[in-house]
């Protein structure tokens, strides 16, 4: 089961807003744990920037808490083994709402971010639409979220 321990959640004060741990702490759980992870996979990559460890902490917070493990299990087999899977989970109860949440997640985590205060350069690298001069940090940030 994902633990995201005291000591971890207390560390976010020396660099995340009030209104950045408010919404990271309305994430489920399993997010939380993964944010964090994707935290510590940017930082063992040499990036210590506030903005873009921001980007890594809130990236997810757009799935919200009516994604299920089903609902992650099936975009993730649609990510593998093609659209067909996710088409056919959209057929199950709350299974096309979950696949479009799923799908456009990362306007929706932007969004949230944008509204807890994050600066236009962490929005852009949620919403994956990073200024060429980030590309380096973009590419860290993408393979950080999918190592953790």
């Amino acid at each position: 089961m994902a633990r995201v321990g005291p000591g971890e959640r207390a560390a976010l004060d020396a660099w995340a807003t009030p209104a950045q741990r408010s919404l990271f702490d309305s994430m489920p759980r399993a997010d939380r744990r993964h944010a964090l992870d994707v935290v510590a996979g940017l930082r063992q990559r040499g990036i210590d920037d506030p903005e873009v460890l921001a980007a890594g902490l809130l990236h997810d917070a757009g799935k919200g808490r009516s994604i299920r493990l089903w609902h992650r299990v099936a975009w993730s087999l649609g990510e593998q083994l093609g659209p067909w899977v996710w088409s056919a989970a959209g057929r199950l109860p709350g299974g096309a709402a979950a696949m479009a949440r799923l799908r456009d997640h990362d306007t929706r985590s932007a969004d949230m971010a944008a509204r807890a205060g994050c600066s236009p350069r962490t929005v852009a690298l949620i919403r994956g639409e990073a200024q060429s001069g980030d590309a380096m940090v973009a590419r860290a940030l993408h393979e950080a979220d999918e190592a953790a």
